[in-house]
């Protein structure tokens, strides 16, 4: 399993990081290689459970998702039952005006056959992406909005 680890500072309340990340059809909006999200179900414990498009070197992967854990402003859990093998943990903290949004996750690259040295590309890449996603949700979420009058 390849693990992934981003932290970013966002200057806005938890609350509203917490309510737009939790809800995954707000994702292909900050992640670039999410193509799709579809079939989203309330989970028994809060979060959702979805399915996916995902392109990964150039290639399109369909899955699944639950989520396995879920505490308000705290810490969401994601664990794909389909698709690429991976989990996704966000914990979330706040400081002062701020959220501190904690990333990570393990996943494990769904091409036997590529060899390593595309291996450690894709990880690269995916590397990358992550840190472009979270950076994607700060501008997001510290754009201010008009209130339509």
């Amino acid at each position: 399993m390849t693990k992934v680890q981003k932290k970013i500072t966002i200057h806005a309340p938890i609350d509203k990081v917490f309510a737009f990340m939790t809800d995954p059809r707000n994702l292909p909006e900050i992640w670039p290689s999410m193509i799709e999200i579809k079939n989203v179900k309330t989970a028994r414990n809060g979060g959702y459970d979805f399915e996916w498009v995902y392109k990964m070197g150039g290639m399109h992967f369909n899955g699944a998702s639950e989520t396995t854990e879920f505490v308000v402003n705290k810490r969401q859990v994601t664990k794909s039952t389909k698709g690429i093998d991976s989990t996704f943990t966000w914990n979330y903290e706040t400081t002062k005006d701020d959220t501190l949004l904690n990333l990570e996750v393990e996943y494990k690259i769904p091409l036997p056959l590529i060899g390593k040295i595309a291996e450690a590309i894709l990880v690269k890449q995916n590397d990358h992406e992550a840190q472009l996603t979270l950076d994607n949700l700060k501008v997001r979420m510290e754009m201010e909005i008009p209130v339509p009058a």
